[in-house]
């Protein structure tokens, strides 16, 4: 055997002594092999379908500033945005609201046990129903205009919409918390109108 064969034998063990050399447990764990994952998709947005001109519902407030007032095509129902604060309706008669379910006192401006005749949702916090005196959603300077079934008001931090099914429903843009009521029933939930709604 010649002296570059001896050497090549040599390098030949010694790489495969590398390889296949003993495996030492050190009582370690493996290291965690990361996964994808995907995140939780976001919550649907609300559609931009079917939106009106807020510039129709307009009028200012005895303090000068702007809200947005409509009525259901009923014309039962008295609603208003106001900006940056809340949203909600209350009864042409601006009476108790009348919805089956609604709880029948809440606590009052005064801290006393009253009938709600408001149902609202703040721009934070948990729609609600409340008491409060005289007319909270009813246009200051006359009646005001129809939002029609499947149309949305957008504005000021705030959405609100009516549908022949399920009736009003109203949402703050920044909790996405909101409700939507009928005299037969409620619920603490934002409905959308359907993007192929007539």
């Amino acid at each position: 055997m010649g002296a570059y064969t001896r050497v090549a034998t040599v390098a030949a063990t010694l790489l495969c002594l590398g390889c296949s050399g003993p495996v030492v447990d050190t009582g370690e764990k493996p290291p965690a092999t990361s996964t994808s994952t995907t995140p939780a998709p976001p919550p649907p947005q609300p559609s931009l379908v079917h939106l009106v001109n807020n510039f129709d519902y307009a009028a200012a407030q005895a303090d000068g500033t702007t809200a947005y007032y409509f009525t259901s095509p009923s014309g039962r129902w008295r609603c208003a945005i106001v900006p940056r604060v809340t949203a909600g309706c209350q009864t042409a008669s601006q009476s108790a609201l009348g919805i089956t379910g609604a709880p029948s006192t809440v606590p009052g401006t005064d801290g006393e046990a009253s009938t709600p005749n408001v149902i609202e949702v703040p721009k934070e916090g948990e729609p609600r129903f409340s008491a409060v005196p005289g007319p909270a959603f009813a246009r200051p300077d006359g009646t005001p205009v129809v939002l029609p079934f499947n149309r949305v008001l957008s504005v000021a931090g705030f959405r609100c919409n009516v549908q022949e099914e399920s009736g009003v429903s109203c949402m703050s843009d920044k909790t996405t918390r909101g409700f939507t009521f009928s005299p037969e029933a409620f619920t603490w939930q934002y409905v959308d109108v359907p993007a192929d709604a007539p």
